[in-house]
């Protein structure tokens, strides 16, 4: 679309605030329109870059799923207190200018609430595509709430569900109210979207972007999870497998590109499968990185916890030394689903609902179909237990892998550190000193940053950490 004028021209997302707007929104300026059609509206679904992005950088540094060079920690003093595990940094303070997780999903929120209201009476369209449009939108919004629940309040338990969240906003006008509502009122709204929203989600989508019916699925599957709810979990995942169970042959990526992956002391990129049309996708959304780059650097330590063979880290990473820091640098360039769902994803909710039900061999099944996509042969042996614990730790294990970089990892660990059976912890040495964080730590819940406490927009805003 060419110049489209939309009233969230002057948006305010909480802290955003442009005095005169409304005079602005008086008049369409000359040569802009009003979006009217539903192509009009389609279009902002197709702003990956704008609306479609899950920056959940200080979550993978905390987590040390990235690597962060000595000058990155030298000089962004907030990544250096969560990638160090430091318990006594004032990171309400540090976090001054780290806002692209807050304001970035709240943006995305405001175009989605836009298209809630609107693709209903959209013009030039069939009453079937006005639904669509609004399902999807309704999908998307919902999975930027799941994010940001998941990133600055507490996580869900019974005990917990009381506690502030984040503020709700459900309207993309530049004046809508912005409460802050507990954690069990945001994931009742979360589910209450998805439901309303997957009868009219169609089978197969005009783009990735575009939430079809297995994305919504898949992502009641992810929240259920999330929630505790194992038998619903389980229910929608295996609704999610039936629209789209495809896991892509790792295996057979890394014997085709060998030659040029084993190169010693080569870092020529090869292209990523991971993109648009990876057959894994339920729906994409960029993740911290995003275009024609490369992934993200991680760790030594962390490339430690993949599987000997593990072919899918092996055709992405390779060992590098700069100077004194040694790191595992990527291998492959182009497109990563990070923010979006994958089918891996939704198998391993299906294995650990499986043996949390005490089905330890049938879970056992499911790991192991993704594992035989993975793992190259030589070093492939199905893991076989009958114990419901050795089982949920390998399902554990294979599923921090499959989705480092994305913010499962990270709302799983917090997920178990509450229930507190199966808790995550982490250890590292550092020029001779040790550091952890422990799985009560309270860096498991990010600061919201001072821009939003600050100038809250219409409502207000209490922090959920005291540092």
């Amino acid at each position: 679309m060419k110049k489209i004028y939309i009233k969230i021209l002057c948006v305010l997302v909480l802290g955003l605030t442009f005095t005169a707007c409304d005079d602005y929104l008086d008049e369409v300026p000359k040569g802009s329109k009003v979006p009217t059609t539903l192509a009009d509206y389609e279009a902002f679904i197709r702003d990956e870059y704008g609306n479609q992005i899950v920056n959940i950088e200080q979550a993978i540094s905390l987590l040390n799923d990235r690597y962060q060079t000595e000058a990155n920690l030298a000089y962004y003093r907030l990544t250096k207190a969560n990638y160090m595990w430091d318990e006594t940094a004032d990171r309400i303070a540090l976090n001054q200018a780290d806002e692209t997780t807050y304001y970035g999903q709240y943006a995305g929120i405001s175009t989605f609430n836009l298209i809630i209201e609107n693709a209903l009476t959209t013009t030039e369209a069939t009453e079937t595509d006005q639904r669509n449009l609004w399902a999807q939108a309704k999908i998307l919004r919902a999975m930027s709430y799941f994010n940001l629940v998941n990133f600055y309040a507490d996580t869900y338990t019974t005990a917990n569900a009381s506690k502030l969240s984040v503020p709700l906003i459900t309207s993309a006008s530049i004046n809508a109210p912005s409460k802050q509502v507990t954690i069990q009122e945001l994931y009742d709204f979360i589910l209450k979207d998805v439901q309303e929203a997957i009868p009219y989600l169609p089978k197969v989508s005009v783009t990735a972007l575009h939430p079809n019916l297995g994305a919504g699925y898949a992502f009641y599957s992810r929240v259920y999870l999330q929630m505790n709810n194992y038998t619903e979990a389980l229910k929608y995942a295996d609704m999610a497998l039936g629209e789209n169970n495809k896991l892509y042959d790792w295996v057979g990526f890394y014997n085709d590109n060998k030659a040029l992956i084993e190169v010693p002391n080569s870092y020529t990129t090869i292209a990523s499968p991971m993109g648009y049309n990876y057959s894994e996708n339920y729906t994409f959304r960029h993740g911290s990185s995003r275009s024609l780059a490369r992934e993200l650097s991680i760790p030594v330590e962390r490339a430690l916890r993949f599987e000997t063979g593990d072919a899918r880290f092996k055709s992405r990473w390779k060992i590098r030394t700069v100077g004194a820091e040694s790191y595992y640098y990527s291998t492959l360039s182009g497109m990563y689903n990070f923010g979006g769902i994958t089918t891996v994803e939704v198998y391993l909710i299906k294995a650990e609902c499986l043996a949390r039900a005490g089905q330890v061999a049938e879970a056992m099944n499911v790991l192991n179909t993704v594992r035989k996509t993975r793992i190259l042969a030589s070093e492939y042996t199905d893991v076989v237990t009958a114990d419901k614990t050795t089982a949920l730790n390998a399902i554990f294990k294979t599923k921090r892998n499959e989705l480092i970089l994305t913010i499962m990892p990270f709302a799983d660990a917090r997920r178990l550190n509450a229930e507190g059976e199966y808790t995550f912890s982490l250890s590292k040495v550092v020029d001779g000193t040790t550091y952890t964080l422990s799985s009560d730590s309270h860096l498991w819940t990010m600061p919201f940053p001072q821009g939003a406490t600050n100038n809250p927009g219409n409502g207000t805003l209490t922090q959920n950490v005291n540092k």
